[in-house]
C-alpha cells in the first residue's frame, strides 16, 4: 500500500477503492506505518547520537591517557636527561613583561633631564659581565700556611760565562704551587699520676692514694678512644660531606688506623647523645620565629626481622627566620600528621609548606597561618609546557613577574618588601587568578594543565600569604634545598639501621647544617665544642650556639 500511495504514476490511482470506509482503513494503515516507521527512525537517530557520544567519550578519555603519558614521559627524560632547575623559555617571559611594561603609564616629572640621566644609568644594568676565566693567583690565599723555598744557582754556575767574574744577585721570580699534606693519626697517651702516702701504707692504715683527673676535654666520650677532632672529623664526613661510613673505614685504612664502620656509628650515637641539649635549644629557639619552612623526605629505615627490608620513615626539617638562624631536623618512622603536630605543639605564628594535606590540620587545631610556595606552583606549569604552551606560557610569565618583584626586594626591609609587594605583586595575582579560572572552565579536570591549574587554585589563600606578610618569603626553597642534601645523605648512605640512628641523624644534620648556614667551618667547630661542652654548664649552653660561636670567634680577644 505504501507503493501506491509514494507512486506518482497517476494510473496507479485507479486501484484505490470507492468505498469512503475503506478508503479511511486505508489511510489509517498509512499512517500507522508512517508513525513506525519515524519510530524506528527516531531510535536509531537516537542509538546513532549515542554511540556518536559514546566514542565521543571514549576518544577524549584515550587523548587524556596520551596526554598523561606524555607527560610522565616528559618528567621522566627530565628527571634523568634533563636539568633539575624549573627553567622557563626567556621569550615567552619578556614578551608578557614588554607588554605589561608598554602598558604601564610613565609620568613624565619622574624622568631624569640632562646630565642626571645619564649620571642615572647604571652601566650594570645595561649588560652583565661575566668574571673572567683562568688560573687563580695563589698569592691571594693568604690563610694558608706558607712555606718558602729558595732555588739558587750553583756555586760552578754563579761566575760570569764570559769574563769570570762572580755574578751578583739582582732580583727573583716567585711563582706559587698547592700541595696536600694527608691527614694523619696520632696517638696521645694520658698519663695520670697516682700518689699515696709512705708513712701510712708502711703502719697499715689507709694509704691515702690519690689519683690526678683527667680533664673532661680529653674525653667527650666516656670510655672511648677518640678524640675531639677525630669526633668531629668523622661526623664532617658523614652529616656535612655526606660520606658514608664504610668509605670513611677505607681511608682510615689507608692512613695506617683501623677501626669498623660499626664503632663509627656507635661514636656517632654518643656525640649525639652529648649535644642534644644544644639540638634542644635550637628547637626552642627556632619555634621562637615568625617564620618556620618546613619540608620532608624519605630516610629509609631497616625494619626488624624483616630479612634487609626498609620501611619508609620520614625526615622533617624546620627552618628558623633571620632572628633565629637554626635549622633542626626531626625524624619520624611515618608521614603521619603526628609528627609535625608534636614538633609544633606549642608553634602559633606563620608555617611555610607545601601542599602535604596534614599541615592544613595542624594549622587550623593550633591557629597557626600556613603559607604556600609559588615554587611549587611554578613547577606544575613548567612541567605542561610541551602540553599547552599557550595556557602555561601565560601562567609562568606571569610568576615570572612575581619572582622579578622578589629579586627586586632581596635586600628591602620588611616593611618596604610588603609595600612593594602590595603595589606590584598583588594586581598580578588579581589577574593570574581570573586566568586560572578561565582557564578551568575550558579544560577538562583530569587534563594535566588542570591540575596544575587545580593546585594553585585549591592553594590560592596560602600562596597569597606573602603580599601581607613581609617577612614571608615567596617559595620554600630554603627548606627544599635542605632536603635534597638530605637526598644525597640517603643516595650514598643508603637507610639508617633503627630509630636511635634515625634519631642521631637529625640531631647531627641540625648541628652541620646550620653551620652550614652561617659559613662555619663545621669541623673545627664541633672540634672545639666537643672539647669544651661536657664541661659546659647548662646556663653557658648558648654560648655555643654556631652563630654565638662564630661571632666570639670572630671578637677579638682584649
Amino acid at each position: 500500500m505504501l507503493s501506491v500511495m509514494d507512486d506518482a504514476n497517476p494510473d496507479h490511482l485507479q486501484v484505490l477503492p470507492d468505498d469512503p470506509v475503506a478508503l479511511k482503513r486505508l489511510v489509517v494503515t498509512l499512517a500507522q506505518e508512517r508513525r513506525e516507521r519515524d519510530q524506528c527512525m527516531a531510535a536509531m537517530v537516537q542509538e546513532r547520537d549515542r554511540r556518536i557520544a559514546e566514542l565521543e567519550h571514549q576518544r577524549q578519555v584515550l587523548e587524556l591517557e596520551k596526554l598523561r603519558l606524555a607527560h610522565q614521559l616528559e618528567l621522566l627524560k627530565k628527571r634523568y636527561y634533563g636539568p633539575r632547575a624549573d627553567r622557563v623559555a626567556p621569550e615567552q617571559l619578556l614578551l608578557e613583561f614588554a607588554l605589561a611594561l608598554e602598558a604601564r603609564p610613565v609620568d613624565a616629572g619622574l624622568l631624569p633631564t640632562g646630565d642626571a640621566a645619564a649620571a642615572a644609568v647604571d652601566p650594570q644594568t645595561i649588560r652583565r659581565i661575566r668574571p673572567r676565566t683562568g688560573r687563580r693567583d695563589l698569592a691571594l690565599f693568604d690563610k694558608l700556611p706558607v712555606t718558602q723555598k729558595v732555588h739558587d744557582l750553583p756555586s760552578e754556575e754563579k761566575p760570569c760565562p764570559c769574563c769570570g767574574t762572580a755574578r751578583e744577585q739582582i732580583g727573583q721570580e716567585s711563582s706559587w704551587q698547592i700541595e696536600y699534606l694527608p691527614a694523619s693519626f696520632h696517638r696521645i697517651e694520658h698519663v695520670q699520676l697516682k700518689y699515696g702516702c709512705p708513712r701510712c701504707e708502711p703502719n697499715g692504715d689507709n694509704p691515702q692514694i690519690a689519683l690526678a683527673d683527667k680533664p673532661p676535654q680529653a674525653a667527650p666520650i666516656q670510655k672511648g678512644m677518640a678524640g675531639p677532632g677525630l669526633l668531629a672529623y668523622i661526623i664532617t664526613s658523614k652529616f656535612a660531606d655526606f660520606l658514608p661510613l664504610y668509605r670513611l673505614e677505607g681511608i682510615f685504612a689507608r692512613g695506617g688506623f683501623e677501626i669498623d664502620r660499626s664503632t663509627m656509628c656507635v661514636w656517632a650515637g654518643d656525640v649525639a647523645d652529648l649535644v642534644r641539649p644544644l639540638h634542644e635549644l635550637m628547637v626552642g629557639r627556632v619555634l621562637s620565629s615568625h617564620v618556620v619552612h618546613t619540608d620532608d623526605t624519605v630516610m629509609p629505615m631497616l625494619a626488624p626481622d624483616s630479612g634487609g627490608k626498609t620501611r619508609q620513615a620520614r625526615m622533617w626539617v624546620y627552618i628558623g627566620d633571620d632572628d633565629h638562624p637554626y635549622n633542626v631536623f626531626d625524624f619520624t618512622l611515618s608521614r603521619a600528621r603526628d609528627g609535625p603536630a608534636r614538633f609544633l605543639r606549642d608553634y602559633k605564628n606563620v608555617l611555610q609548606a607545601d601542599a602535604y594535606g596534614g599541615y592544613e590540620g595542624i594549622c587550623v587545631e593550633k591557629s597557626i597561618t600556613q603559607a604556600g610556595c609559588w615554587a611549587h606552583a611554578r613547577r606544575k606549569f613548567v612541567d605542561c609546557q610541551s602540553i599547552d604552551p599557550a595556557i602555561t606560557g601565560e601562567a609562568l610569565a606571569l610568576i615570572g613577574r612575581l619572582f622579578a618583584v622578589e629579586a627586586q626586594a632581596k635586600d628591602f626591609s620588611c616593611a618596604g618588601r610588603l609595600a612593594l609587594r602590595q603595589r606590584e605583586s598583588q594586581p598580578v595575582l588579581d589577574t593570574l587568578r581570573q586566568k586560572l579560572l578561565g582557564w578551568r572552565d575550558r579544560l577538562l579536570p583530569k587534563h594535566p594543565v588542570a591540575q596544575a591549574i587545580g593546585y594553585a587554585l585549591n592553594q590560592w589563600e596560602p600562596l597569597n600569604v606573602f603580599v601581607s606578610d613581609g617577612a614571608v618569603a615567596i617559595d620554600n626553597n630554603a627548606a627544599e634545598r635542605e632536603m635534597k642534601r638530605q637526598a644525597l645523605n640517603r643516595k650514598n648512605s643508603l637507610f639508617v639501621g633503627n630509630q636511635r640512628g634515625g634519631r642521631t641523624a637529625a640531631v647531627l644534620s641540625s648541628i652541620t647544617s646550620t653551620c652550614r648556614r652561617h659559613g662555619i667551618d663545621p669541623q673545627l667547630y664541633l672540634t672545639q665544642l666537643l672539647a669544651n661542652l661536657p664541661a659546659t654548664p647548662l646556663s653557658q649552653l648558648d654560648q655555643w650556639l654556631p652563630d654565638q660561636w662564630k661571632q666570639r670567634l670572630a671578637t677579638p680577644a682584649t
